[in-house]
């Protein structure tokens, strides 16, 4: 049940491109959709328990090709919902990166929040990164949507449930759906429902 007067935050991660069916970690990359990824967000529709919101995107073509597929008309493009750098490792396969770097990257995994691919960010700094915003929709007193990335939801959800990113995710996030979340008058995110089917999907 949504609390009265409560400022509610529903995050969908763009459609699939080329990079995600190979299994290349893409970050700031701007990869467009794959054929299939824009046969799959034609598919999907703003659910009717988020009609009114107003929508905004990641600068990167996959969610703002996302968002035009779901019928959502110019969101306002915010930078700060781009995806987690991950840079010099941009482009590559996560499974050879352990073969590579062996302990180092089982060391450097198992540091959840702070894990820190070579020259790009941590999941922490991705919070960071999101904290402003995350203020300034508290203060606009309007649902707001974003078309975003995996790594910023999941800096959402992790900071929602107390979660560092270590062991198994406290709760499984379907990546072709919407997760609603409230945020509190200083911008602190709460679940309200996660995994929001996009209609007809």
């Amino acid at each position: 049940m949504i609390r009265p007067g409560t400022i509610r935050l529903a995050l969908v991660r763009h459609a699939p491109t080329t990079y995600n069916h190979q299994g290349r970690m893409q970050g700031a990359r701007d990869v467009p959709l794959s054929a299939e990824g824009r046969k799959t967000a034609a598919r999907w529709t703003v659910p009717a328990e988020l009609a009114g919101f107003t929508w905004q995107s990641s600068p990167l073509e996959r969610t703002r090709e996302t968002a035009r597929l779901m019928g959502i008309d110019t969101p306002t493009i915010e930078p700060r919902l781009i995806e987690m750098d991950w840079g010099r490792w941009e482009g590559r396969l996560i499974d050879e990166l352990r073969a590579e770097l062996g302990a180092a990257m089982a060391n450097n995994e198992a540091k959840g929040l702070d894990f820190r691919p070579e020259g790009g960010e941590s999941p922490r700094d991705v919070q960071a990164r999101l904290a402003p915003w995350l203020a300034e929709i508290a203060d606009t007193g309007q649902d707001i949507g974003a078309v975003t990335h995996k790594g910023v939801i999941r800096a959402v959800f992790a900071q929602a449930m107390d979660w560092d990113m270590t062991g198994r995710p406290p709760a499984r996030l379907d990546w072709t759906a919407a997760h609603l979340f409230a945020i509190d008058d200083h911008g602190g995110p709460t679940i309200e429902r996660l995994n929001i089917a996009l209609a007809g999907s």
